[in-house]
C-alpha cells in the first residue's frame, strides 16, 4: 500500500508539472496519433467495408496514447546530467517518480487525444462491441506495463552509452513495425502472424485492439493473455538485473 501511495503522489505532481507545458503535450499527441491514422487509411482503402479493420485502428490509437512512454528523455536525462544521484538519497525505490512521470504523461495523452478518438471514431462509423472493450481493458492495463519495463531496459543503456536516446528510438521504432501499426497481424498470413504474436511488440499495442475488434478467438484469448504477462515478468526481471549493473557504474558529477 505504502508504494502504492508513493507512485500516486508522484503520479499527482508530474500531472501538475506536465500541465506548464501543455501546449508541447499537445504536439507531442498529435505526433503519436500519425502511425494509427495512416494506418487506418491505408488498410481502409483496402477493405473498405471490414468493420474489424476501423475498430481495430480506433483501439489502437487509444492504446498507443495510453501506453506511450518516453523513458529516453526522462530516465535517460537523470542519469546524463547526474540527477539521478539525488533520486538514489531518498528512502523509496527510484524508478517510483519515473512510474509516476510516465503515468502523469500518458493521463495528459488520453485527455488531450480524446477529443480525436471520437472523430475519428464518428468519421469512420465506429461501433464498439461493450463486452469485447470490457475483455480488451485488462489488456490495455498489462499493454502499458510491458511497453514502460521494455523502454526502461532500453533507456537504462544510458549507463554505458551517450546514445541512448537513438536505442529507445530504435525500439520505438519496432513496436511500430511488429506492433500491429504497420499492418494488423489478424489480417497477415498465418506464418508471420504466429511469429508476431510471440514478440513482445504485439503485447504492448496490436494485443487490446484486436481484442476489442473481436480478432482474438476465446481459446486464443486465454494464451494470448498468458504470453503478455509473461513479457512482464520477463521485462521486469530485466530492468531489475540491467539496473543492478549500471548502478555499479554510475558516477554522478556536480558540484
Amino acid at each position: 500500500m505504502r508504494t502504492l501511495r508513493l507512485v500516486a503522489l508522484a503520479w499527482w505532481r508530474s500531472s501538475l508539472e506536465s500541465w506548464s507545458w501543455r501546449s508541447f503535450m499537445v504536439t507531442l499527441v498529435l505526433d503519436q496519433t500519425a502511425g494509427p491514422l495512416v494506418g487506418l487509411l491505408v488498410w481502409t482503402a483496402v477493405d473498405p467495408a471490414s468493420p474489424e479493420i476501423r475498430t481495430y485502428f480506433l483501439v489502437l490509437l487509444a492504446v498507443q496514447l495510453s501506453t506511450v512512454s518516453y523513458e529516453d528523455h526522462t530516465l535517460c536525462t537523470s542519469i546524463f546530467d547526474g540527477t539521478l544521484s539525488d533520486a538514489l538519497l531518498r528512502p523509496q525505490p527510484v524508478l517510483i517518480q519515473f512510474i509516476g512521470t510516465n503515468l502523469a504523461i500518458r493521463s495528459w495523452h488520453t485527455v488531450f487525444g480524446l477529443p480525436i478518438l471520437v472523430v475519428v471514431g464518428i468519421a469512420a462509423d465506429v461501433r464498439l462491441d461493450p463486452w469485447q472493450v470490457a475483455l480488451a481493458v485488462p489488456a490495455i492495463v498489462v499493454a502499458g506495463a510491458v511497453r514502460f519495463t521494455f523502454t526502461t531496459v532500453l533507456a537504462l543503456s544510458a549507463f554505458w552509452t551517450q546514445r541512448a536516446a537513438a536505442v529507445v528510438a530504435l525500439g520505438n521504432t519496432l513496436i511500430m513495425l511488429l506492433g500491429g501499426v504497420a499492418a494488423p497481424l489478424f489480417l497477415l498470413p498465418s506464418g508471420l502472424s504466429d511469429i508476431g504474436r510471440l514478440l513482445p511488440m504485439w503485447s504492448m499495442l496490436g494485443l487490446p485492439a484486436e481484442i476489442a475488434a473481436g480478432a482474438v478467438s476465446a481459446n486464443d484469448l486465454v494464451v494470448a493473455f498468458a504470453l503478455q504477462c509473461a513479457w512482464l515478468v520477463l521485462l521486469t526481471g530485466a530492468v531489475v538485473a540491467v539496473w543492478r549493473r549500471g548502478l555499479r557504474v554510475f558516477t554522478a558529477v556536480g558540484a
